[in-house]
């Protein structure tokens, strides 16, 4: 069994691990301060697939907590790649926002409403019954069945609202057709993201706050798998489950070394730090 000692490189989900409600978790900002004076290389990974890379730099920054673009890794650039090393240079109807439209042509597809390779199916606060319908149609049709993430419900201040899974579900009572899922907890995200940073699965870790995401699939990827009880997961939810993960902790602070880690908030790391 790998100890601590041995990783080298790290995973780490965004809400419940480093923010909470656009607050930073105690520690967050020093552990992200020492990875990046240690040049730790590090991915931080969301399910969510509404922004970009630079939206989500640019909302943890304003958090107080520093994080390039570059170490930001959503399902929808997953599934940008997972498409990409599918069918280069594919089509596809996109039922999501910017985070996911950018990552598809950037991959190099093509949005079109005319017999698309796939439909992909992401977040969005602007669910379109028409929208809907096309896919349904498009998939009926033969079109390949994408969807970024499973999650059924997103927080919002009123309360819980549907998300990509719901819609997916709905999706699939209309088609009969299942969706290939590429987001948590599918393991594909986790190696696509091993992969962006060079790293291996027998020296990385993966820190998360859900054991039905991050720990199973960090778990199936092969990674020393730490558990933080910041977020949704409390010792009864734990139990549920028949796999464990390596470690659990209060939350990151406890994976901070005692000694002080010179913070490079002033430095304007790639112009991110600019204005906290």
């Amino acid at each position: 069994m790998r100890t601590r000692a041995e990783i080298e490189c790290w995973l780490t989900d965004m809400d419940g691990v480093l923010v909470h409600e656009n607050t930073p978790v105690p520690g967050a900002a020093e552990l992200l301060a020492q990875w990046r004076a240690e040049g730790t290389p590090f991915l931080v990974l969301t399910n969510n697939s509404i922004f970009t890379p630079r939206d989500l730099s640019a909302r943890l920054r304003a958090s107080g907590l520093v994080v390039p673009e570059s170490s930001i890794w959503t399902s929808a650039l997953a599934t940008a790649d997972f498409l990409k090393s599918q069918m280069p240079g594919g089509s596809a109807f996109v039922i999501g926002e910017a985070g996911l439209t950018t990552a598809l042509h950037e991959a190099g597809f093509i949005m079109t409403e005319t017999a698309p390779d796939y439909v992909v199916v992401g977040e969005t606060r602007n669910y379109s019954f028409e929208a809907i319908t096309k896919a349904i149609r498009f998939i009926r049709g033969g079109s390949r069945f994408i969807a970024t993430n499973p999650d059924a419900t997103g927080p919002s201040t009123e309360g819980v609202l549907p998300a990509t899974g719901a819609i997916a579900a709905l999706i699939t009572k209309a088609t009969g057709r299942e969706p290939y899922i590429v987001g948590k907890p599918n393991p594909m995200m986790f190696r696509s993201a091993l992969n962006r940073i060079g790293a291996h699965s027998e020296n990385t870790g993966m820190i998360g706050d859900r054991m039905d995401t991050d720990i199973v699939a960090g778990i199936e990827a092969g990674l020393h798998t730490v558990l933080v009880m910041t977020g949704i997961s409390d010792e009864s939810e734990i139990e549920r489950y028949p796999f464990r993960p390596d470690e659990i902790l209060g939350s990151v602070a406890e994976l901070v070394r005692d000694e002080p880690i010179e913070s490079d908030l002033a430095d304007g790391e790639d112009g991110l730090a600019e204005g906290l």
